[in-house]
């Protein structure tokens, strides 16, 4: 028998500008919405859209926002990030964990760099999307292969797709939730709000919303919660196309007329806080059902670095070693 390989982890999520700048979020946002997975639409009708109005309205905008969840050691995606992986670390002992992003920096590239640097033979790619999406899970796989294109030792590498419906997933989801409660009260309602893609994305075969549909399920049976009493719907649409529905914003505007009036949300999806659940969810979505007629919407967090979370990543990653 020939000797095991020495294994390392790349922990991987979507990315973020290194800065709160409007310099800092051009160079983000054009890297990420160059990415066919993300953006399907022909080249010649897409870069000129892009670079000459979409940019230009929106860099500012959302230079503004992140500069609103900035945190002092950073962007809040890339602060829960590190977090993440030095508890991991901390969690697998002698495995190195290195974290890359699939736009932005630290580079993929950089993470695989690291962990051959400290002779790591067999790389475990976790990206940190429990439900597949072509937009996500297949655009880290895009960048792993780019990036050893041109690499003359090539790694074993084990690739996890999802963990969606895996068990201590669930466990952590539920745990979050439930210790929410019990210190600030049970809401009438849980909304698990995900993020949303084209649904021309879905009816070609991505398995995302299958995916946050059976997450959705197993919590509710975990928290014991009545279809009465927990739902899903989708956020952060962009352009005039029709996404998945239900949306998030209009599913909340609707509820304190149906008689909701105490809302709990929570985003699945997202593996770490960021500025699309700390801006868009806790802010804008709040200040929406509110203005409908709400009396209380409570954001709960992301699991983040909870330690039920990175139990379940050591867990995982075990499985492939």
């Amino acid at each position: 028998m020939g000797l095991k390989k020495k294994a390392g982890v790349l922990l991987v999520n979507l990315g973020t500008p290194d800065a709160a700048t409007p310099k800092a979020v051009k160079a983000f946002l054009s890297e990420f919405l160059h990415d066919h997975r993300v953006v399907d639409m022909t080249r010649w009708l897409w870069c000129p859209l892009l670079h000459g109005i979409i940019l230009p309205i929106r860099v500012p905008k959302v230079a503004k926002l992140y500069q609103m969840v900035w945190m002092e050691e950073g962007s809040p995606l890339m602060v829960h990030s590190q977090r993440q992986a030095k508890q991991l670390a901390n969690h697998l002992v002698e495995v190195p964990v290195e974290l890359g992003m699939t736009y932005g920096s630290p580079s993929l590239k950089t993470g695989i760099d690291k962990l051959m640097e400290q002779g790591v033979e067999h790389i475990v790619v976790l990206p940190l999307y429990p439900q597949y999406s072509a937009t996500t899970t297949a655009a880290v796989f895009d960048g792993i292969a780019k990036q050893l294109k041109t690499s003359p030792l090539l790694p074993e590498i084990s690739f996890i797709t999802d963990y969606h419906s895996h068990p201590l997933y669930i466990k952590a989801l539920a745990g979050k939730v439930r210790r929410y409660w019990q210190e600030h009260g049970q809401g009438e309602y849980l909304l698990c709000s995900y993020h949303g893609i084209p649904k021309r994305f879905a009816d070609n075969g991505d398995v995302y919303p299958k995916h946050c549909e059976i997450t959705t399920q197993l919590l509710a049976k975990e928290l014991q919660l009545s279809s009465k009493q927990i739902g899903m719907s989708y956020q952060s649409r962009f352009g005039r196309e029709e996404w998945l529905t239900p949306y998030t914003d209009k599913t909340l505007e609707a509820m304190p007329s149906n008689g909701t009036k105490k809302v709990d949300i929570m985003t699945p999806a997202f593996s770490v806080d960021c500025l699309e659940t700390l801006e868009e969810i806790a802010e804008q979505c709040k200040e929406s059902f509110l203005d409908a007629g709400g009396d209380e919407f409570r954001y709960i967090e992301c699991l983040n670095d909870d330690k039920q979370h990175i139990e379940m990543m050591a867990e995982l990653i075990k499985g492939k070693l």
